[in-house]
């Protein structure tokens, strides 16, 4: 392997040859700025400024001290990573599909008439209910409604609304893998803001707001991994924060509204130009569905039209039809209430199994939400190697690593975990902590 040339074009071009071909594979490391300019007999701001091309492009990212490497086509959702068949589930992070309702029910007898091409892209009715819906959080007047394909397409098309490759996006660390895998593939930079047990850390969204980052992601309450929510207080703080940077689009990605058991604290300001809300439905209604609602306003209401017309890319007005049937049933709104009391209880029971044996979080958490993350003292991925060969998939910390996170920490879903269960796993969990080896923070 050699990489040639003498300018920043020319340099990063041999780079994306030898990626192209084979010769440099996905987390293969750069040569440092300082070697590779001596080789080639150039400045060493010409190294750079060829890296920090491949950076903008999406072929490599910077870690800091642990120098630049080859980026390869990143995984967007945790599902399967640490799971078979003879496994027991607590790592894909699903709804329980028991507490799902019949969508196919819900449609029998609908007075549903198809949408052709250049019909209205939004139904009427499900457009009325989430205006009333969306109202009290809002707090804006004249905000518009949209509908995506999902909670993740909703952040991409905002963000490739307003940015382009190389902007850089402040994301909660540890971050939702869907929103690492997405501002990846789409060439933009992640700046990570830590996460405590009241949400983001405003000082670290200070710095990135300082920084220059064009765009906030954020996740109000059931945050994922970590299920916390932000509260009334930490709210105030990121709103007095974002408060200085109005031109500055800010994202709210509260995917687990409807079966949330804490309360929504927006950290949007009243002055803030660019922002949103996105609400899916796939928490309580079923991920295939494939469908959020976006309150925003209104030039990013417009920017997103443009994106979801009637000739391509709208989203299915059967489905919105049979959205709307579900969320104004009665039944459906009694089952969903009995899914947020049943989640709340079965975290419950991972905390307090894990309490009686000395692990887990201080007993002030209480996480929202389907997950519960659990700090180990080790590395993550032996950890769950180990959990495996015992009958239990559990996702590793440093898959949600949006910064230098230590990945000492596992995701643990329990939206179908059992008392019996979070006995036995928690066992196993105690079994297998005290003999495993301690590995590097970042494994290759």
């Amino acid at each position: 392997m050699r990489i040639s040339g003498t300018t920043a074009t020319e340099i990063a071009g041999s780079v994306r040859d030898l990626i192209a071909s084979g010769r440099l594979a996905p987390q293969d490391l750069l040569p440092p700025v300082r070697k590779l300019a001596e080789e080639l007999g150039v400045n060493r701001n010409t190294v750079a400024s060829a890296y920090r091309q491949l950076v903008a492009a999406g072929e490599a990212e910077t870690r800091g001290r642990g120098g630049t490497v080859v980026t390869g086509v990143p995984q967007l959702a945790g599902e399967g990573a640490w799971f078979g068949g003879r496994l027991i589930d607590l790592a894909s992070g699903n709804p329980d599909p028991e507490l799902l309702p019949d969508v196919l029910q819900a449609l029998d007898g609908g007075a549903y008439r198809p949408a052709l091409y250049g019909s209205a892209a939004l139904d009427p009715d499900l457009a009325a209910w989430a205006r009333e819906r969306f109202a009290p959080d809002v707090t804006v007047d004249g905000f518009r409604v949209l509908v995506t394909h999902g909670a993740v397409d909703a952040t991409e098309r905002l963000l490739n609304a307003y940015l382009t490759r190389g902007d850089a996006v402040a994301v909660e660390d540890p971050c939702f893998l869907a929103s690492i895998g997405t501002l990846r593939l789409n060439g933009l930079r992640t700046v990570a803001v830590p996460v405590d047990e009241e949400g983001m850390l405003p000082t670290a969204l200070r710095a990135a707001l300082d920084g220059g980052v064009r765009a906030v992601v954020c996740t109000p309450r059931a945050h994922n991994p970590t299920g916390v929510s932000v509260t009334r207080e930490r709210a105030a703080e990121l709103r007095s924060v974002l408060a200085a940077h109005p031109q500055v689009l800010v994202i709210e990605d509260d995917h687990f509204w409807a079966v949330s058991s804490t309360p929504y604290h927006r950290i949007t300001p009243p002055g803030m130009s660019r922002w949103a809300l996105v609400r899916s439905v796939s928490k309580f209604l079923g991920p295939d569905l494939r469908l959020a609602i976006v309150a925003t306003d209104e030039e990013s209401a417009q920017r997103l039209r443009t994106r979801l017309n009637t000739g391509t890319t709208w989203v299915s007005r059967l489905l919105q039809h049979a959205v709307y049937r579900l969320v104004s049933d009665p039944r459906v709104l009694g089952q969903t209430v009995r899914a947020r009391d049943a989640y709340v209880e079965r975290s419950a029971l991972l905390l307090a199994a894990l309490g009686e044996r000395g692990l887990g979080r201080p007993a002030g958490y209480r996480p929202d939400g389907l997950n519960v993350w659990v700090p180990l003292g080790t590395q993550a991925r032996p950890v769950a190697d180990a959990l495996a060969r015992r009958g239990w998939a559990v996702q590793p910390g440093h898959l949600f690593a949006a910064g230098t996170g230590t990945g000492q920490e596992i995701r643990v879903t329990t939206s179908t975990l059992t008392a019996q269960q979070a006995r036995e796993f928690t066992d196993d969990l105690a079994a297998v902590l005290p003999v495993l080896p301690v590995l590097p923070v970042h494994p290759a």
